[in-house]
C-alpha cells in the first residue's frame, strides 16, 4: 500500500498537494505554489517520496529528507499529506510509522518536524501518540488564514525506539 513515488507519479500527487497547500492552514508553502514548484518541493528536494495507494487510488503521500547537512545529517524531516476525503482512516499514522522504519534503514537516528502549526490539532495529537515530543515553540510563527498568527511547534523523536521494523509506541 505504501510505495516509493517517482517523477511519473507527480500527476497523481498534485491533486493531494495543491488543495492542501492552497488552503494555507498546515504547510508553510506559498498557497500560490505552481505545479512545477510543487514537484520540486515534494519530489526533487526530498531524499525519497512515497505514496499511499489502495485499490489504485492514491490516498496519501509523504517525503523524507535530511533535516540539516553536516553534523546534523543524522536527523531527518518528513512531511505528510492526506486529502480531505481520506482523513480519519489511519493513513497518516501508517505513513508516519512507515517513515520511521525507512528513516532508520536510511541511517537516521532521529526525526524532527520543524514547523507544525499548533492549530493543526489532529497532526499534533497524532505525532504525540507516536512518541514525538514538542521540543520547541515558536510564538506566532505561523500565519493561519483564518486564525491569524498561531504558534509553530518543533517536534522530535529518537528512532532508537524502532527495533527490526516494529515500532515500540
Amino acid at each position: 500500500m505504501i510505495r516509493e513515488a517517482t517523477g511519473e507519479d507527480w500527476p497523481l500527487l498534485w491533486p493531494i498537494f495543491q488543495p492542501i497547500v492552497e488552503a494555507g492552514d498546515t504547510y508553510a508553502y506559498d498557497p500560490a505554489t505552481t505545479y512545477e514548484q510543487g514537484r520540486v518541493l515534494w519530489l526533487d528536494k526530498s531524499r525519497q517520496t512515497f505514496l499511499f495507494e489502495d485499490a489504485g487510488e492514491v490516498l496519501g503521500t509523504y517525503y523524507i529528507k535530511t533535516n540539516q547537512d553536516g553534523p546534523g545529517d543524522h536527523v531527518c524531516n518528513c512531511g505528510y499529506m492526506v486529502p480531505d476525503q481520506a482523513r480519519g482512516r489511519g493513513i497518516a499514522r501508517q505513513m508516519c510509522e512507515h517513515s520511521q522504519i525507512i528513516a532508520q534503514e536510511m541511517g537516521y537516528r532521529a526525526m524532527q518536524f520543524n514547523f507544525v502549526a499548533s492549530s493543526n490539532v489532529g497532526a499534533v495529537v497524532l505525532w504525540q501518540k507516536l512518541g514525538f515530543d514538542t521540543v520547541g515553540l515558536l510564538p506566532g510563527a505561523f500565519r493561519h488564514p483564518s486564525q491569524g498568527y498561531v504558534d509553530a511547534l518543533v517536534m522530535y523523536k529518537s528512532l532508537n525506539s524502532i527495533n527490526k521494523g516494529v515500532l515500540n509506541v
